[in-house]
């Protein structure tokens, strides 16, 4: 049996997405779960030549055997799902949790027209802020009234907790970032729930002595789209000297660029419970490990810039992304486990 969480440790945009596909490919997985707010969280995959940008479908659909689920903690948008569905063909093994919540036009509208949330906070303006306020109201549409939806819906924590019973693999993909969370986050300037590892369990319905692992993702350099808080933050000159100019995968917004930050970075670790740690975008970082694969082949400074964080951190760095591709990767668990 092994249940992995994959979390954000820092704002989101830290490469999940990538993560998720690499190790749904590798570890071949029986399920992979959708965890997480809902589609205000994009996770970008390439994969055969194709550029994916998922909200709702988790990442790691490009291992075709694996059964695919959104957990009852997520919130969704029926045309979202729809519309990926079609995109990647996996119509045919996505489970959508019957309890899940479902954003209406009505939460959008309001998402967009609020002058707090759209102009103070920054929201993504998908509806998921006012969807969660229904659901908490005990107002909200769930998914198992939705017609369209009806050939997709399962009973996720069953399925899940059934697997884990008998021996097999299970992943489950978060979204957002530990500093988004609506409790340990940049209160008011987070998301509409928490997004630590247990909420992330909780999403899918796994208790917390059924999880294994909980890798947690950062990226060589912290990235935030919207407003507050950030105290590494650098001017977007600066980042584009470093040639660092990025946007976000739901929004299209300019994400502000900053260092990476330690202190964020120890208190992510220490409230999500974190076993392994992922550094993404090291080639962003050190142009000299632009596709490596293997640790040995790393320019000298990107290894002591890893070996610091590892060190501050005192979790294992265990993957190491080094571009865009699905191949791009240092995977040292066997050596680090």
């Amino acid at each position: 049996m092994s249940c992995t969480i994959i979390a954000g440790g820092t704002w989101g945009d830290e490469g999940k997405g990538k993560i998720v596909a690499y190790l749904a490919l590798n570890d071949k997985p029986k399920i992979i779960a959708r965890a997480g707010v809902g589609p205000n969280a994009g996770h970008t995959v390439y994969y055969q030549g194709k550029k994916f940008g998922l909200r709702q479908i988790p990442s790691g659909f490009v291992y075709e055997d694996a059964r695919l689920l959104i957990g009852p903690g997520v919130l969704i948008n029926p045309e979202v799902v729809l519309e990926e569905v079609k995109l990647t063909g996996v119509g045919d093994r996505l489970g959508i949790d019957r309890r899940c919540t479902v954003i209406e036009p009505s939460h959008i509208e309001q998402d967009r027209s609020s002058e707090h949330l759209k102009g103070k906070i920054g929201t993504t303006g998908t509806g998921c802020g006012p969807a969660n306020v229904a659901r908490v109201n005990r107002t909200a549409k769930l998914a198992e009234g939705v017609p369209e939806l009806e050939r997709f819906l399962a009973d996720v924590p069953k399925e899940i907790n059934d697997s884990l019973r008998r021996g097999e693999s299970v992943l489950i993909e978060g979204s957002q970032g530990f500093g988004l969370s609506l409790i340990h986050g940049t209160y008011p300037y987070v998301t509409s729930k928490d997004t630590a590892a247990s909420t992330l369990a909780a999403d899918v319905g796994v208790g917390p002595t059924k999880v294994d692992d909980v890798m947690l993702v950062f990226k060589a350099y912290v990235s935030r789209v919207g407003a507050g808080p950030f105290p590494t933050e650098i001017p977007q000159e600066k980042a584009e000297e470093l040639g660092i100019v990025e946007f976000g995968t739901v929004t299209g917004r300019r994400r502000r660029i900053g260092t990476f930050d330690f202190d964020l970075a120890k208190r992510s670790v220490m409230i999500n419970g974190a076993t392994q740690l992922t550094i993404t975008c090291l080639d962003r970082l050190f142009k000299g490990a632009s596709g490596i694969r293997s640790w040995d082949q790393l320019p000298s400074e990107a290894k002591e810039f890893v070996e610091k964080i590892e060190k501050e951190l005192e979790v294992p760095v265990t993957i190491i992304s080094t571009g865009a591709a699905l191949d791009s990767i240092i995977d040292m668990r066997a050596q680090k486990l």
